[in-house]
């Protein structure tokens, strides 16, 4: 019954998100911000990676900041948002086969986290790139670490033992607001997998729960954000129809075709990769308000001289 509902929430949100991204790309056709196919190749491959469980949004941000895609880095919380949303709905229909989470559980906490999405892409697409840039430089950092922990075993190692499969009272509560936050930290860059699995084996749930309940979590999530990004613009189409036709094809590649492979080295190296992109942006927005600062105290300054 609930794997029946789920499936018919992420059949809609298909449908919404389809129409909203096809509706914005239409009412601008014509307008070139970028090559398709090149957005396309990075979408292959960051989703084709996310299947194989390494994530999408840090490598996505990596190669977009790697090809100088994008024209402005404010660009880049829409750009994820819009562009993976419909890989990830792929992926939660070829995966969450069975559910093993009691309803109340998983229900509760995929709508929270999206709920948190929605606030959160209210604020994100409201900065301006400085501030862009300094969030998304915390969030690649944060990103790393928590690759870091997963690759080093530390988050398994927090499920040993672990047999619930479902929460209730004050644990269900905690788990609600964490979802919330980590929905909301999303749509500023910080991919929802690790932290979520962590959350739920903190709370004492089973390693096996965690799956249905980040792939649910994310699937919902991101087309509810993605709809103030499209409404605000702060986005890149061109690249969110690459990286979503990529995307989709890379995801069936990797869940048909090659289902598991050794990404052990090609793990590290793309959190080598990740952290250096992360400082790399801090580096670039508080350079940039320090520069900001300075020019209009130095604006003040002329002004002063000339009265």
């Amino acid at each position: 019954m609930i794997l029946r509902i789920i499936q018919i929430i992420l059949a809609i949100l298909l449908v919404y998100i389809a129409i909203l991204f096809g509706r914005d790309l239409l009412k601008h056709r014509g307008q070139s911000d970028g090559s398709i196919p090149k957005a396309g190749v990075i979408g292959f491959i960051t989703n084709f990676l996310d299947a194989l469980g390494i994530g999408s949004y840090a490598p996505t941000t990596m190669l977009l900041k790697l090809t100088k895609y994008l024209k402005s880095d404010k660009l880049i919380p829409g750009t994820l948002t819009v562009s993976c949303a419909i890989p990830v709905i792929a992926e939660a229909f070829l995966f969450t086969n069975t559910i093993k989470v009691e309803g109340t559980t998983l229900l509760s906490m995929v709508a929270a986290a999206a709920v948190g999405s929605f606030l959160g892409s209210k604020f994100m697409s409201k900065f301006n790139e400085k501030i862009v840039r300094i969030i998304m430089g915390v969030a690649l950092v944060i990103t790393a670490i928590l690759m870091l922990l997963s690759q080093l075993g530390v988050l398994s190692a927090l499920g040993n033992g672990n047999t619930a499969i479902g929460l209730h009272g004050t644990s269900l509560v905690i788990a609600i607001v964490g979802n919330f936050l980590l929905g909301a930290l999303m749509t500023a860059g910080v991919g929802l997998y690790a932290p979520c699995m962590a959350l739920v084996y903190m709370l004492g749930m089973s390693p096996a729960v965690a799956f249905p309940i980040m792939m649910t979590s994310c699937a919902v999530l991101m087309p509810v954000a993605a709809y103030e990004f499209v409404k605000s613009g702060s986005y890149n189409r061109n690249a969110s129809l690459g990286i979503t036709i990529g995307g989709v094809i890379g995801v069936v590649v990797a869940v048909l075709f090659v289902k598991s492979l050794d990404l052990n080295v090609l793990t590290w190296l793309i959190i080598v990769v990740v952290t250096f992109t992360g400082f790399q942006m801090l580096y670039q927005g508080l350079k940039q308000k320090n520069e900001t600062v300075q020019q209009a105290e130095k604006n003040g300054e002329t002004s002063s001289e000339t009265k």
